[in-house]
């Protein structure tokens, strides 16, 4: 069993304990990912996000740098467990060196202040994928809106990418960089599908047909990127899974248990997800994006160890051998061979955040 997930926030949470002087250490942290259960859950490859809120953060640039710090630190204590990639070619040598692999990624465009020379810096650092927006609107571009009196999230299909955004992605794509939707405008998301050449990800996104939250991609989406040869991940939010009205049994689902979750079996709810992304967009659509150590929700699976659990869930669902693999780690390897392959560029050393000039 191999398995690829495209989003956690492990990162940013050793950053925190490291900010505050608490112990912390990436192979035995108790969260929902770290080394040791990585192994045990049979990983092959888990891209590590690097996720700043523009609501704490005064200098995104700065901040982004420090986080990738933690990340240089700590992946490079363990080179006989993980080691870190660039290229679907690196995944395939550790994989054959019997180590797991390690995808720098970054959850906030804004990390770049709207630069792509910034952007290039982080790609120079080794981040291979980026999303445009987190919650918030940025100089890149409009995440879906929020209410603020109530809190509900309203898809935006007015405000999408701005000039400096649809800069963005072009330099992204003339640089190797993996074009990230999550989190992104229903309007954002359109402009990217028309304005770019390339695959992109959703790396941590569901089906909106199926629980109808607008962080979930219409089928208008799921067909548009299907045919560009994109892929989403699915994500283990209970927010962005549940519909309690058609939530299904777990044994038409093939599903395990879970506690707490309003009645509500989170493998059955993936299982739906996944069955629908697969008959609106194919069987090649589909990856995994699990958003682990950035959700609340119990995961019925426990975390990362336990992937084999929902493998089995799929199995009983009725996917082929096949068909898991496509879904567990394949298709992320498919898109990552067709843009990172194909974008390798020589990647200098980089100087820890306190040495970090300014880039213009």
């Amino acid at each position: 069993m191999n398995i690829a997930d495209m989003h956690c926030d492990t990162i940013a949470e050793l950053y925190y304990r490291k900010r505050d002087g608490k112990a912390f250490d990436i192979k035995t942290a108790d969260l929902q990912i770290n080394l040791d259960k990585m192994k045990t859950g049979g990983y092959l490859l888990q891209n590590f996000g690097c996720f700043l809120n523009l609501k704490k953060v005064k200098e995104p640039f700065d901040y982004e740098n420090r986080l990738m710090d933690v990340f240089d630190e700590e992946i490079g204590k363990y080179p006989e467990l993980i080691r870190r990639v660039k290229t679907c070619g690196d995944i395939e040598k550790n994989r054959q060196d019997g180590v797991m692999s390690a995808l720098l990624t970054m959850e906030e465009g804004e990390a770049c202040e709207g630069s792509p020379d910034k952007m290039r810096h982080f790609y120079d650092r080794g981040a291979r994928m980026m999303t445009l927006t987190w919650n918030y609107e940025n100089s890149l571009a409009f995440p879906n809106r929020i209410n603020a009196e109530t809190g509900e999230s309203i898809p935006d299909t007015e405000n999408g990418l701005k000039k400096k955004g649809f800069e963005m992605i072009e330099a992204m794509e003339d640089t190797g960089m993996i074009i990230d939707v999550s989190h992104l405008s229903d309007k954002g998301i359109w402009d990217v599908i028309g304005s770019t050449k390339k695959p992109f990800a959703a790396s941590h996104s569901n089906a909106r047909e199926v629980t109808n939250h607008p962080r979930n991609l219409t089928d208008e989406m799921i067909r548009a990127m299907a045919q560009r040869g994109c892929i989403t991940g699915i994500n283990y939010c209970f927010d962005f899974l549940k519909d309690k009205k058609n939530a299904g049994s777990p044994e038409q689902a093939g599903s395990l248990p879970v506690k707490n979750a309003e009645n509500c079996s989170l493998s059955s709810q993936c299982i739906r997800h996944i069955r629908h992304l697969v008959n609106k967009g194919g069987i090649d659509f589909v990856g995994l994006g699990s958003d682990f150590d950035g959700i609340e929700n119990p995961v019925e699976w426990g975390d990362a160890a336990g992937m084999p659990e929902f493998v089995n869930a799929l199995e009983k669902a009725g996917f082929s051998s096949s068909e898991i693999d496509k879904i567990t780690y394949k298709n992320v390897l498919r898109l990552y061979r067709e843009v990172l392959d194909s974008s390798v560029s020589s990647v200098s050393s980089v100087p820890s955040v306190s040495s970090v000039p300014s880039v213009s």
